[in-house]
């Protein structure tokens, strides 16, 4: 049975290997300056890294991955609460994260970012979770697909499953520039499961590496108040308040889709350290 499986994986594999991302070098350039303005992980630089994803894939209009990586530019909006037109800002990940599935079938990171808008944005996260599977497949050691799909067991509320994936994400790579989204993944994860002293001494090395990161900022600011760390917390808060001046207790799940449970874990600690509704 082996046998007659790995042999298309391996010929699957040998035409993946060989297949460059894209054969026009404006298109990669575009792609790597667009890759830079995401790490430095402000609203003006996700703007602009989202303008040159879409320059990439003028340059080349089948750079799959290009398009993957402008769907996530959306998912990070809706995470720090950047969007102004949240409807239009979906549709146009959406067509994004389509195009990104259709032209990537063999491109683990088009796929994974794919899947990882379809789960954030449209809600399903059946075939989200799927879209990464199959890029985990592809490439099994691609760091950023094992980040995805661990975000999509805490939005489902499989805390474990999620610290699993996040362990081989940090694992992948101890040196990631997104080492911090890793990092608010494990805190949220731990969060959401009520364990509370694990996901604050989490939070405080996320805050560390990346003290604009809404989601981490959020979680931290809630395992500190269920832990009565209420200095703390309110300190926190003051930090996500400067990071997201529209957030209140009544939109909360916009910026963090979970299950009932965890939510309700996270309003709670929130509110804790003051919040308003």
């Amino acid at each position: 049975m082996w046998s007659a499986l790995s042999l298309p994986l391996e010929r699957a594999e040998i035409a993946r290997a060989k297949r460059k991302p894209t054969e026009s070098l404006d298109a990669y350039d575009y792609y790597l300056r667009g890759m830079a303005e995401v790490y430095r992980w402000t609203r003006e630089s996700h703007t602009a890294a989202l303008q040159l994803f879409t320059k990439a894939t003028e340059a080349d209009p089948d750079f799959a991955a290009a398009y993957g990586l402008a769907a996530r530019c959306y998912n990070w909006r809706a995470t720090n609460g950047w969007m102004t037109d949240r409807a239009r800002d979906v549709a146009d990940a959406m067509q994004l994260a389509r195009r990104a599935m259709d032209l990537g079938k063999d491109d683990a990171i088009a796929l994974s970012m794919a899947g990882h808008t379809i789960a954030r944005l449209a809600g399903d996260f059946e075939a989200g979770a799927e879209l990464i599977d199959q890029a985990l497949c592809l490439n099994p050691n691609l760091a950023a697909a094992w980040l995805s799909r661990g975000w999509v067991s805490v939005w489902t509320g499989q805390s474990d499953d999620a610290i699993r994936r996040f362990t081989q994400a940090l694992r992948l790579s101890p040196l990631d520039p997104h080492m911090f989204n890793m990092l608010a993944g494990m805190v949220s994860a731990h969060l959401i499961a009520g364990r509370y002293d694990d996901a604050r001494i989490w939070a405080e090395r996320g805050v560390r590496d990346q003290p604009l990161f809404g989601p981490v900022l959020r979680v931290a600011a809630a395992s500190f108040a269920h832990t009565d760390r209420l200095d703390d917390a309110r300190r926190m808060m003051k930090l996500v308040r400067e990071a997201d001046p529209k957030l209140r207790v009544s939109n909360v799940q916009d910026r963090s889709p979970l299950r009932p449970d965890g939510l309700a874990r996270l309003v709670e600690g929130l509110r804790k350290a003051g919040l308003p509704e």
